[in-house]
């Protein structure tokens, strides 16, 4: 059998409002953190992320990882509106905590070797320009910095 081969779609590059913070719950420490906006530029769409149309309902587990549960709305640069719902996790080593949660630092590709954060979108659109959307598999390889998360998304084939 051969290997998963990957498609290149999108990065997105979030940007992130002050998390409001729940604290620990039966569940790990839970916070939500609003999506303030942002870009999304690919070889076969871009646009903007919609201003506040969503957030990461996320929560550090009792293991120390970071479990993402996030939505939000894209509008492509020619008008669709893309629901997209993603799950992912992120991981580090205590010393490299501080470093992976800093969304304020500048975009450090090459840091981002210091810890583990992934994630699988799942996108609803009704615009039939991106119906091919709709059954697509992905996966991310994500990272922290610019103000929020850089995302690099990819078809699974």
């Amino acid at each position: 059998m051969p290997e998963i081969e990957t498609e290149f779609l999108f990065e997105a590059r979030v940007k992130l409002a002050e998390p409001q913070n729940i604290g620990p719950t039966p569940e790990g420490f839970r916070m939500t953190v609003p999506v303030a906006g942002g870009r999304f530029e690919g070889p076969r769409l871009s646009g903007e992320i919609v201003p506040f149309s969503g957030a990461d309902w996320a929560r550090i587990r009792p293991d120390g990882s970071g479990a993402l549960d996030v939505r939000m709305t894209l509008k492509t640069d020619d008008g669709a509106l893309i629901y997209v719902h993603w799950h992912g996790i992120m991981r580090f080593a205590p010393e490299d905590q501080a470093y992976a949660m800093d969304f304020a630092k500048d975009d450090d590709p090459l840091g981002a070797s210091r810890y583990y954060f992934r994630a699988s979108p799942r996108f609803e659109v009704g615009d039939l320009r991106y119906a091919w959307l709709n059954t697509l598999v992905c996966i991310t390889k994500s990272r922290t910095g610019d103000g929020g998360v850089i995302h690099r998304v990819f078809a699974v084939n």
